[in-house]
C-alpha cells in the first residue's frame, strides 16, 4: 500500500494556531461509517450521537513541559533541548537535539540560572541523543519551572502562558506525553456533567504519547513503517468496565489514536481487553480488523502520517479522504488546535 495514498491538499490558513476561547466550541464532523453520510456540529453536542449505556476512553496521559532552551558552557550558544523519555538511570533522558551534529559528547548545555545542566552523553538508537541532567534541586520541579509546552512544528508561533493550560487535558494526570492527545483537548466539565445525565460513562487509561507517533512516514510502502515503542498502562479495574461494556452491548467510544492503540494492542483473540503495563508499537493502517473500538473521536491529521492511516483503517480510506475534503471545503481547523471528528 502506497503512502501516497493518504495525501491531501490543506490551506497553509486551516491549520490552527491557537484554540478556541472555549475547548467545547469546536465543530464536529460525525462520519457514520455504514451510511456513508457526514453531519456538521459542534463539540458540545456530542452525548446527542451516544447511547446510554455507552463507554467513553480517555487518555489521561499529561504533558510535560518538554522544550528546554539553554546555551552552551563553552560558547554561550542557544541550545533548544526536547525530552522524548526518561531512561534507566539517574537524571537520565532521551532527547532531540536542534543542529545536534555540533553537540558531541561531553558538551554541557546551562538552562536558566545554572541550576540544571545537561550533558551530552552520545546518540541513541532512533537518532536522539542521550543526556544526563545535572541539579541543585529537584529535578521535575526544575522541569516545570524551566520547560516550556512542545507546541508541535506546524503551530508556527512561541508557546505562550495560556498554552500551559490549554495544550493539556483537562483530566490529564500522569507526566509522561511530549505531544497532548488532542482529540481529548474539546472535552470540559459542562460535557462530562451532560454525558454522566445520560449514563453515559467514562474510564481512563494511560498511553505517553512519544514523539515517534507524529514522525513523517519517509519510507514509500506503508507496511515498511515501523512505529516507536510507546508506554502504556490499564488497570485490571478499567480492562474489567470495557468488557462488561461490550458484553451488555455498549459501544466502546475511543478517543483519540492513542485510545485506540492502546486498547486494541491489550485485546486477546477472543476479544476481551486486558489489564496491562508495558508498551506498544502497534502500527494500524488499512487491513486491520478492530477487536475493542466501536466509535472514534479524533482530530484531524496531517497528510500520509501514520494517525491518519489509522483512521483510514476505522472509517474506510475512500471515505475519510472525501471527509476531509469536506472539511477543507468547509474551512475547518486542523490538527491540534483544530476541530474534532466523531466516527460511528
Amino acid at each position: 500500500m502506497k503512502v501516497a495514498l493518504f495525501d491531501y491538499h490543506l490551506p497553509e490558513e486551516l491549520v490552527a494556531q491557537y484554540p478556541l476561547p472555549e475547548r467545547d466550541e469546536s465543530r464536529l464532523m460525525v462520519l457514520n461509517r455504514n451510511a456513508g453520510d457526514i453531519q456538521h456540529t459542534t463539540f458540545a453536542q456530542l452525548p446527542e450521537f451516544l447511547s446510554p449505556g455507552d463507554l467513553v476512553v480517555l487518555n489521561n496521559t499529561k504533558v510535560i513541559p518538554a522544550r528546554l532552551i539553554g546555551r552552551k558552557e563553552r560558547t554561550g550558544g542557544k541550545v533548544e533541548i526536547l525530552l522524548l523519555s526518561p531512561c534507566e538511570g539517574e537524571g537520565l533522558w532521551e532527547a532531540l537535539i536542534k543542529r545536534s551534529s555540533r553537540m558531541g559528547p561531553g558538551t554541557r548545555v546551562i538552562f536558566g540560572d545554572g541550576r540544571l545542566v545537561a550533558k551530552v552523553l552520545g546518540k541513541t538508537d532512533a537518532q536522539g541523543r542521550l543526556i544526563q541532567f545535572q541539579h541543585n534541586g529537584d529535578l521535575r520541579g526544575l522541569l516545570e519551572e524551566i520547560g516550556r509546552p512542545p507546541l508541535p512544528p506546524y503551530i508556527k508561533r512561541e508557546p505562550e502562558d495560556s498554552d500551559i493550560e490549554r495544550y493539556q487535558t483537562i483530566y490529564a494526570k500522569k507526566n509522561g506525553a511530549v505531544a497532548a492527545p488532542t482529540a481529548g483537548l474539546h472535552f470540559t466539565k459542562a460535557l462530562f456533567a451532560r454525558m454522566g445525565d445520560k449514563n453515559i460513562k467514562t474510564v481512563e487509561l494511560t498511553l505517553h504519547v512519544g514523539l515517534g507517533t507524529f514522525q513523517p512516514v519517509k519510507v514509500e510502502n506503508v507496511e515498511e513503517h515501523n512505529l516507536h515503542a510507546e508506554s502504556l498502562e490499564i488497570t485490571s479495574e478499567v480492562a474489567r468496565q470495557i468488557n462488561e461494556t461490550r458484553t451488555s452491548g455498549g459501544k466502546i467510544v475511543a478517543v483519540g489514536t492513542t485510545a485506540v492503540r492502546a486498547l486494541e494492542s491489550s485485546t486477546d483473540a477472543s476479544g476481551h481487553v486486558l489489564s496491562r503495563s508495558g508498551s506498544t508499537d502497534m502500527f494500524i493502517y488499512p487491513g486491520y480488523r478492530f477487536r475493542t473500538v466501536d466509535a472514534l473521536v479524533t482530530n484531524f491529521h496531517l497528510p500520509r502520517s501514520t494517525l491518519l492511516m489509522l483512521v483510514s483503517a476505522f472509517a474506510g480510506r475512500e471515505l475519510v479522504m472525501e471527509a476531509y475534503r469536506e472539511a477543507v471545503r468547509r474551512q475547518y481547523r486542523f490538527y491540534s488546535y483544530g476541530d474534532a471528528m466523531l466516527i460511528l
